[in-house]
């Protein structure tokens, strides 16, 4: 494991001062202020702060297809992608579109048949679709790159209106509408909104689009805020930037979930991951019902996470979470033993990590590389590619990437050095995909640790722990907690984690892998815990970590989660 390097965030002083004398917690004000909060409006989280549908670019045009489309009774056909954010995108179409009286079905590809997006493939499984021949296909999370999907589907006489917000390629697909907020010439505000959010925005369009044919009343139509669980759930489990925009989307489905008003399959969800909808937060989200939504699109098919997301039987919804848990298990315990296996690899005497790490073995699932190369990529700190067989002469790749090197830029220099190398890539500067022929890794891998020292200049890289200082011990308890808990915190709206020096005054195994510990700082006593940390420590210490209520035998106490230690 890399030693990180531990630094404190500097608050904007003067916005911090304005935060605070709108009447905002102090410490809230510090935390928020150090995270580009500078006004109280941008944390003003309610419905009438959403950014309006009206600036993203086509919203409007693709509103008025998909209207006349419902009023003339045409067949519409969901093509979603096979991970959370596509599954729930998917659900909020499904949900909104029938409740305005569309005729709509989905199909989602499998990742290990047809791949990713509307390929031609997945247009000639639409043409055969049980419910008959779509007159459109609206893609959720996927299509920017569809170029010749896009051309297969209006060869066959279906036309295609694309959600996504992926990075655009340098030619757009010949779509009725594009609808991405990272198109270019999109001035659309937020360019964080995740696929479930793009969808989330188009059917509000569409909406506003049957208000103003008379449809609906001028305030009439189904309320899409009731779907606001679901677009939480796939915002924080894409891992998109939570700006303002998202952290209201966020909040918003989350406050619904806590009032106990959330789809039956998300019901279900909780309650086969043993947590609890009354205090759901960020953590619950990407960390227990995100993983067993993803878990079916890794070893199975998706169908089923937009199933139980679809359906309004608890029963079946329950039955069907059931499930997903069971693939969620099967799922863990593949990836540990792909996991041992790769360090294994890397203990190999000529596998000495360079400035990359590139691993491949051939009895690999290559629905679970993608994690494998998440864990290699934490341990070594390093941008890493993992493979497995993809059919007979190809194999695919999963990368996961640091702050310092851009994956896909990467992938692209290797594609400019050795021009047949990589038969396909794609992604973005924190995760990407690529195939290779099966002969090919041995090349690879050095052209890929070449690209990347030539791209940052660099061979060895540095995790860097970012923190909040100290945190004033007036606050050090269990209220302030449940105020953090409460909060939205997420990627590029980090959790708050304070740096302390502390005495320790007493330490324990728990579970044979976590260090249960008590620690003091000036007159107060604390209980914290390391998970995953079985080495003993010294008597004084300086602890980056984060607070946390503990609920024991209903009394609630104040404990710390120790990140690092030294």
């Amino acid at each position: 494991m890399v030693s990180p390097r531990l630094t404190v965030r500097t608050p904007d002083f003067d916005a911090c001062r304005i935060l605070e004398a709108s009447g905002i917690h102090p410490l809230l004000a510090r935390l928020w202020a150090a995270r580009g909060v500078t006004h109280p409006d941008q944390t003003q989280l309610a419905w009438q702060s959403l950014l309006p549908p009206t600036g993203l670019t086509h919203s409007a045009h693709a509103a008025g297809v998909l209207a006349d489309a419902i009023q003339a009774g045409k067949k519409l056909l969901i093509v979603a992608d096979y991970d959370c954010d596509g599954a729930t995108a998917c659900a909020v179409g499904l949900r909104a579109l029938s409740a305005m009286g569309a005729d709509v079905d989905f199909l989602v590809p499998n990742r290990f048949e047809t791949g990713y997006g509307l390929s031609p493939a997945v247009v000639d499984l639409a043409v055969r679709h049980r419910a008959g021949k779509p007159d459109i296909i609206i893609t959720v999370d996927n299509g920017i790159a569809s170029v010749d999907g896009v051309a297969a589907a209006n060869a066959a006489g279906i036309g295609v209106v694309i959600t996504d917000h992926h990075l655009p390629g340098d030619t757009l697909p010949a779509a009725l509408a594009i609808v991405n907020p990272n198109q270019p010439g999109c001035g659309f505000p937020s360019k964080n909104l995740a696929g479930v959010g793009v969808i989330f925005y188009m059917m509000l369009a569409l909406r506003a689009e049957l208000r103003r044919r008379g449809v609906y009343a001028a305030d009439g139509g189904p309320r899409l805020d009731a779907l606001a669980d679901l677009v939480a759930l796939g915002t924080v489990a894409d891992v998109v930037k939570l700006d303002a925009n998202n952290r209201l989307l966020v909040t918003q489905g989350l406050k619904r979930m806590r009032a106990g008003r959330l789809q039956p399959g998300l019901r279900a969800l909780f309650a086969v991951a043993g947590r609890e909808p009354r205090a759901a937060n960020g953590f619950d989200l990407g960390f227990a019902l995100g993983p067993r939504i993803n878990a079916a699109g890794r070893l199975a098919d998706m169908s089923l996470g937009i199933a139980c997301l679809t359906t309004d039987d608890e029963a079946q919804a329950l039955e069907m979470a059931r499930e997903l848990d069971n693939i969620n298990r099967e799922r863990r315990t593949i990836e540990a033993e792909m996991r041992e296996q790769a360090l294994a690899a890397m203990e190999e005497p000529n596998a000495a990590a360079g400035a990359t790490v590139c691993v491949f073995d051939p009895g690999w699932h290559q629905g679970v590389v993608g994690l494998v190369a998440s864990r290699l990529k934490e341990k070594f700190w390093r941008p890493t590619l993992a493979f497995a067989p993809a059919g007979d002469d190809e194999i695919r790749g999963s990368g996961r990437s640091i702050p310092d090197v851009h994956l896909r830029d990467a992938l692209d220099l290797v594609s400019k050095r050795h021009p047949n190398l990589i038969r396909k890539f794609g992604g973005h500067a924190m995760a990407a995909g690529l195939t290779l022929g099966r002969g090919d890794f041995a090349a690879f891998a050095p052209a890929f640790d070449a690209a990347v020292r030539e791209l940052t200049g660099r061979d060895t890289f540095e995790p860097v722990i970012e923190t909040d200082g100290s945190l004033e011990s007036g606050y050090a308890n269990a209220d302030v907690a449940g105020m953090l808990q409460q909060q939205v915190w997420g990627a590029g709206f980090a959790a708050p984690l304070f740096l302390d020096e502390f005495v320790v005054r007493n330490q324990r195994l728990v579970g044979e892998k976590h260090l249960k510990l008590s620690l003091e700082r000036g007159h107060q006593r604390f209980d914290a815990i390391w998970f995953g940390h079985d080495q003993s420590l010294p008597e004084h210490i300086q602890a980056a970590y984060r607070l946390e209520q503990n609920v024991w035998n209903g009394m609630v106490s104040v404990q710390l989660v120790i990140e690092h230690a030294g």
